[in-house]
């Protein structure tokens, strides 16, 4: 029988030093970590960047089919995306959790075992956090922590006329993966005896359930002496975030779909549901990829790497954010995203009809490729 140990026989200070006993600091700008009423973080000249998400079971993750340590690494990789989609570099995390006492010493293992894994990788030191009891239900909270220089971190706000739309690596991939959990979870609550089929299906539902940050794009931004004009990540879905860079820096875009990158495991996927693939990347979300706009004059360099697609470009706000189908209609872009919100909706739904645009002459070397 597996061992489990009542977290009650710890204490909470005794359960944070157990949690936490293994910590090895990887940054020179952590001077205190764990142990003390606050942690102290030097950044040395830099700027801090801060931010902080609060993940709910039953809300933003279901333990049926999210393993523990999986929870752990996924916890830190949506926060430390964020401080990536700011053209910074996490340094610290600080994460708070809530537990009832469904939750074993051994369960919680695991999760930091996610947690630490994920520190491991991304370079980023865990100093501080809380725990406290929770009458039902696995709340997790992270705050991650991270160092730019003064003149080159991004907002969303600042997108100009001309740049061109840009996106890291394929889009979708983690709202099908829920789709296939979600279906073999309704199989087992009515048929507990049957086994779950997801044979071929590793690549999506590792998206959800494992995501990745783009540390690589940032770097390469680094050493490529590229700094985007705007940028943010890709969690709601890419409809809704190119909305949120129009909306905030004033302008409207036109998109390509032809342009947006998706995996072909997610395209065979997809059509097992019946669903549009384009659909799944516009509306989706947790894709965790970086959405950014760059110059037309870091182009030829952009183009180097292979993990970025671009999409299409800004123009003039009057214009409005619209969407060119591969049939060559022109459709207006609508807010839908989220990957736990309504099921996708067919491809049409997603847009406004209006009239066909063309591609302005100086862009045109740019967009087709």
């Amino acid at each position: 029988m597996e061992k489990r140990t009542e977290i009650s026989t710890l204490g909470e200070f005794g359960l944070i030093e157990h949690l936490t006993k293994n910590i090895e600091l990887q940054n020179a700008s952590s001077v205190v970590a764990v142990g003390d009423d606050a942690a102290v973080i030097d950044h040395f000249g830099k700027q801090t960047v801060i931010t902080t998400d609060l993940l709910l079971e039953g809300v933003h993750f279901d333990l049926m089919y999210t393993p523990l340590k999986h929870l752990g690494y996924k916890s830190v990789v949506v926060n430390i995306s964020d401080v990536f989609a700011m053209n910074a570099m996490p340094t610290q995390i600080i994460l708070s959790i809530g537990i009832s006492n469904r939750f074993s010493l051994e369960a919680l293992d695991e999760f930091y075992e996610g947690v630490y894994a994920a520190c491991e990788k991304y370079g980023v030191d865990l100093v501080g956090g809380d725990t406290a009891a929770s009458q039902k239900g696995f709340i997790v909270s992270v705050t991650a922590i991270g160092e730019v220089a003064p003149d080159k971190y991004v907002k969303r706000s600042t997108a100009q006329k001309g740049d061109l739309l840009c996106v890291s690596g394929d889009l979708g991939a983690a709202y099908v993966g829920l789709l296939f959990l979600e279906r073999e979870k309704k199989i087992f609550m009515e048929s507990p005896g049957v086994q779950p089929d997801l044979e071929g299906e590793s690549y999506v539902i590792g998206r959800l359930l494992k995501p990745e940050a783009r540390k690589d794009i940032i770097e390469f931004f680094a050493n490529s002496n590229i700094v985007p004009t705007a940028m943010m990540d890709i969690s709601d879905g890419l409809s809704s975030e190119i909305l949120h860079i129009c909306r905030q820096s004033n302008l409207g875009c036109v998109l390509y779909e032809e342009k947006i990158p998706v995996a072909d495991q997610m395209k065979q996927a997809a059509y097992k549901f019946e669903i549009d693939p384009t659909a799944c990347a516009l509306s989706g979300g947790e894709d965790y990829e970086l959405l950014f706009t760059v110059s037309q004059s870091d182009y030829d360099t952009l183009v180097l790497n292979e993990e970025v697609s671009l999409i299409g470009y800004m123009t003039e706000a009057e214009l409005g954010a619209n969407i060119i189908t591969k049939g060559g209609s022109k459709y207006e872009l609508l807010h839908r995203g989220g990957i736990i919100s309504a099921p996708i909706p067919a491809t049409t739904e997603i847009f406004n009809e209006s009239e066909f645009v063309h591609i302005p002459e100086h862009l045109k070397r740019f967009i087709i490729l």
